[in-house]
């Protein structure tokens, strides 16, 4: 035999290409002489055969091959003509060139051969020279652009420019050994080196392309060529080193990677995941690439093979953030479904997660220990605050306390902000700080719960003064909370608990308005939760739904507001049926949220009787708001007349003292009249008549008796409505 010598001869059909990898252009050679051979053949059918002797019938520049009938016929001829095409080879002057040609030998490789190149993989998998030959008819048309005309021409159909397994026992010279290759479980297809559309079937289609993806042909064509751009290596110089990845490192090193390994990364939104990754990579001495890019690259499962083949010729480790997550070909149930397609591919896989659940499709012999990325501290947080601010700012120190302990984001989080901050203009201020950590907040809590506005200011409301001085308590333990839990040292041992508080009382006795007030007071955002919507509609969810509501809400201090709180903390009975004993593990769950709720927590009842005696006691503070006596109900009538309404001619002495009303309803009535007065452009004035009226209106819409003798020297007014009312009726 002949010594391949000649790199540059006959490697491919365009002129120029040419390989790193010395076994990967013999047998790029050896796929080009092949095909040009079967082009031959072809040739030498359509002329009818002019004879063994006969002249080169390679076509000439100007013509075209022409279709030699259906794929049916050829089929059939193939072995017609078997002997007659091996003669071809032997005696025809092209034919027999280009069978010399491939007469040679696979050329020596004297320096070590690099890792994932063609000619490391066929040694590290042991392939026969018909699965290397097979792996180089699926490279050359990825390497090659002239490759697909002439596999068309060879398959008798001008659109299928791909090689197939057909092909292969066609060109090969020991067609049989090809069946070898048709099992899904060969090296070539189980490593991801050759991708088929039918790869998960039980067997390979002799006829669907076959194809080795790009990003794996240019590691095997050139092993030197860096890593693509979607394949980031991680540098972090002093990554933190929890106890958990000593242990996970110590699992990797134990044994080789002979299988494809997931190592779970849990986190919450924001938290730098690659610092515990690339503890690990310094333990285990391997280098980690996180995979880039757009997500939805994960929508491909084909792609994502190609990605972990591609870690595994480079012998690094890949990580996957939380935020690749398929959207298409898994169920949002279980978002990485995808990783199944990979079980083949000997790689290790560091996975970023945000619960548990989210490995539900995943075989518990691919997982590892579970690596918890702990969540920052108060103090973690200010440090990394006073980082991402520089240059310092000691006008901030006491703002930066503040947010670390009201914003408990994660270190990316924090980053983002202050880049965001850097373009600033001015000296930066606390409430720009503060604002900006709010713009932050992405709180999607659903249909559970609602943001409220705020309506109402300081003055409106009206307290008794021992519930206004609780009032106040509460205000002022909210803001003390960052001095107490971090300077004085409660945090520890308080699990850096928020505030929570119960406001009892009939309904339009200020509850929701005292809510209101604090959360204007304070800064922070409030949502509503009804409860006994959350009991009704959520039977059997309503721990889930919960701990959703909590862990969103855990991330900022926020006020929780629960409203009909009786619904779901009413005393508890015996379990009668699937209700009792769903409400009762929902009590316990809520009960436990909320002692480890960092923000502040209001619930509201009108009926404080029915609450359980256990969960009273685990509150910070009880308010009962009473319906207000007479003097907080005149002060109620002056403070809820609007400021452009003229209320000179009302008796608010007489209000206070004849109707024993709630604020909420007084306020109901005042709004009413002011919907019947007239506005003759001129400042409205709002008369005794129409208050008269308004309340009426309002006890009997409360469904309450009221008798004449309480509207005094106003009950005519009553006495004509009823007679109205009666010639109506009439």
């Amino acid at each position: 035999m002949n010594t391949f010598s000649n790199q540059k001869e006959f490697i491919t059909f365009s002129p120029g290409l040419l390989a790193e990898d010395v076994c990967a252009n013999y047998w790029l050679r050896q796929v080009t002489i092949r095909l040009r051979r079967e082009i031959c053949w072809r040739w030498r059918q359509l002329r009818g055969g002019e004879g063994e002797n006969s002249p080169s019938l390679i076509p000439s520049i100007n013509s075209a091959l022409p279709n030699i009938g259906d794929k049916l016929t050829a089929s059939l001829d193939m072995s017609r003509y078997w002997e007659q095409k091996c003669q071809f080879y032997q005696t025809d002057l092209t034919g027999k060139y280009l069978t010399d040609k491939l007469r040679v030998d696979l050329p020596h490789v004297e320096h070590p051969v690099v890792r994932g190149s063609f000619g490391w993989v066929v040694a590290t998998l042991n392939l026969d020279d018909t699965a290397a030959f097979i792996l180089a008819l699926g490279l050359a048309v990825a390497f090659d652009n002239a490759v697909g005309e002439v596999i068309a021409a060879c398959l008798n159909d001008v659109n299928a420019t791909q090689p197939t397994l057909a092909l292969a026992q066609q060109l090969w010279d020991e067609p049989e050994k090809v069946l070898a290759i048709a099992d899904p479980a060969h090296s070539l297809w189980r490593y991801g080196l050759l991708q088929q559309s039918s790869h998960a079937q039980a067997a390979i289609d002799w006829h669907s392309p076959i194809t080795t993806p790009p990003l794996i042909a240019n590691r095997l064509l050139f092993p030197h060529s860096s890593l693509p751009q979607i394949l980031a290596p991680l540098t972090i110089d002093c990554p933190r080193l929890p106890e958990s990845t000593r242990i996970v490192a110590n699992r990797l090193n134990a044994k080789p990677n002979d299988a494809l390994r997931i190592v779970p990364v849990r986190g919450a939104s924001g938290s730098d995941y690659a610092e515990i990754i690339q503890g690990i990579a310094q333990l285990t001495q391997r280098q980690i690439v996180e995979l880039q890019g757009n997500p939805t690259l994960c929508d491909s499962s084909d792609y994502l093979r190609s990605v972990a083949t591609l870690c595994w010729l480079h012998g690094v480790d890949l990580y996957i953030p939380d935020d690749f997550v398929c959207t298409r070909t898994c169920e949002k149930s279980h978002p990485y479904g995808y990783l199944l397609s990979l079980q083949s591919i000997p790689v290790t896989i560091f996975l970023g997660i945000r619960e548990r659940k989210d490995l539900a499709e995943i075989p518990l012999s691919l997982l590892l220990p579970i690596i918890d990325v702990p969540n920052l501290s108060y103090s973690d947080r200010i440090n990394c605050w006073k980082q991402a601010l520089s240059p310092p700012n000691q006008a901030l120190d006491k703002a930066i306390a503040e947010c670390s302990r009201r914003f408990r984001y994660e270190k990316q989080t924090i980053q983002a902000i202050c880049a965001g901050l850097q373009e600033h203009t001015g000296q930066l201020t606390e409430t720009d700080l503060i604002a900006a950590c709010r713009a932050e907040l992405d709180l999607d809590i659903g249909e559970l719960a609602q943001s409220v506005t705020p309506r109402f200011t300081e003055k409106e409301l009206v307290l008794p003064p021992k519930q206004k001085l609780l009032f106040e308590e509460i205000y002022q333990a909210m803001k003390s909370l960052t001095k107490v839990h971090y300077r004085w040292g409660t945090a520890r041992a308080w699990n850096e608990c928020g505030i929570s508080v119960l406001f009892a009382g009939s309904p339009g006795t200020g509850k929701t308005m005292a809510a209101e007030i604090l959360a204007i007071k304070l800064n922070l955002p409030m949502y509503r939760i009804d409860l006994s919507q959350v009991v009704n509609k959520y039977i059997g969810e309503t721990e889930k739904n919960l701990k959703r509501l909590f862990d969103l809400a855990d991330i900022s201090d926020t006020i929780l507001f629960f409203d009909e709180a009786d619904a779901l903390f009413g005393r508890r009975t015996e379990v009668k049926d699937a209700h009792d004993r769903y409400a009762n593990l929902e009590i316990s769950y809520l009960l436990e949220r909320m002692e480890r709720f960092k923000g502040l927590a209001i619930l509201a009842t009108n009926r404080k009787k029915d609450l359980d005696e256990a969960f009273l006691r685990r509150l910070r503070y009880i308010v009962d708001f009473p319906l207000p006596d007479v003097l907080e109900r005149k002060q109620i009538w002056m403070r809820v007349i609007p400021d452009q309404v003229d209320a000179s001619q009302l008796d608010f002495d007489f209000l206070a003292r004849q109707f024993q009303l709630a604020g909420g309803h007084i306020r109901s009535i005042i709004f009413n009249a002011c919907l019947q007065t007239p506005n003759h452009n001129q400042s409205p004035l709002l008369t005794m008549e129409r208050v008269i009226v308004a309340i009426k209106r309002e006890y009997d819409k409360l469904h309450r008796s009221v008798s004449l003798e309480q509207f005094g020297s106003y009950a005519k007014i009553i006495e004509g409505i009823e007679n109205e009312k009666s010639k109506d009726y009439y």
